[in-house]
């Protein structure tokens, strides 16, 4: 009988010195995960807020670049205007292509080899370059043909453009290679075309070519938008 009951007061002690230790085991772990998502959290934290402060850098080049730019071609005898929102520089077709063309015009390079330079010196300078994720040469038509006719007509123009200025022709081979990874064209067709000063649609102004430019503001964002996990 002394054996029986002793057999079992062993086996009931050691379930009570398994049940403690267990229960520390699961803390233990249970504190390790909280001490994982902490640090994650903290670290998450820290790239948002240095994310936060580069975007703001940012936000204050393109002013300074709009503003810049305005300065560099406002009172030009080039004739071309500059939108006091984006920076993007508008160019009348007139002055590049003939009406339901897409070859440039024999003047259009003289104003292409005074224009450009002017243009890339202000957006590829010391303090922008780093940020200029893109330069884009973009093609707009009027409403005449369909729309995507006036597409490829748009494309087309875009693309002339950007062909001569990286051609063996344009004289200033510095910038061509500044523009190699960055040059992009595009082609909007009648999609966002232009009105008077009384509100009415133009067809003149709506025939365009835009040089823009895009900051890496968007790369932030999406790289912001992957930390949070959405």
């Amino acid at each position: 009988m002394n054996t029986k009951y002793q057999r079992l007061f062993r086996q009931n002690q050691d379930e009570g010195h398994f049940w403690p230790s267990f229960t520390d085991l699961l803390t233990t772990i249970l504190l390790c995960f909280i001490l994982i998502f902490v640090a994650m959290m903290v670290i998450k934290s820290l790239q948002i807020e240095e994310m936060k402060k580069t975007l703001d850098q940012i936000m204050g080049v393109r002013a300074k670049l709009v503003q810049d730019l305005k300065e560099e071609f406002s009172g030009s005898n080039l004739g071309v205007e500059v939108d006091e929102k984006t920076g993007a520089i508008i160019l009348s077709t007139e002055i590049l292509f003939a009406y339901d063309n897409h070859e440039l015009k024999s003047g259009s390079y003289t104003f292409l080899d005074e224009f450009v330079p002017k243009y890339l010196d202000v957006l590829l300078r010391d303090g922008y370059e780093k940020y200029i994720a893109e330069i884009i040469i973009e093609g707009h038509t009027d409403r005449d043909g369909s729309y995507l006719y006036n597409l490829q007509l748009a494309q087309n123009r875009a693309y002339s453009v950007a062909s001569y200025i990286l051609s063996d022709d344009f004289p200033y081979k510095n910038i061509q290679q500044h523009l190699a990874d960055k040059l992009t064209v595009n082609s909007k067709s009648f999609s966002d075309v232009r009105t008077d000063e009384n509100g009415n649609y133009s067809a003149k102004d709506s025939r365009r070519v835009e040089f823009k430019f895009r900051l890496k503001d968007e790369e932030i964002l999406d790289k912001t938008r992957e930390i949070l996990g959405r």
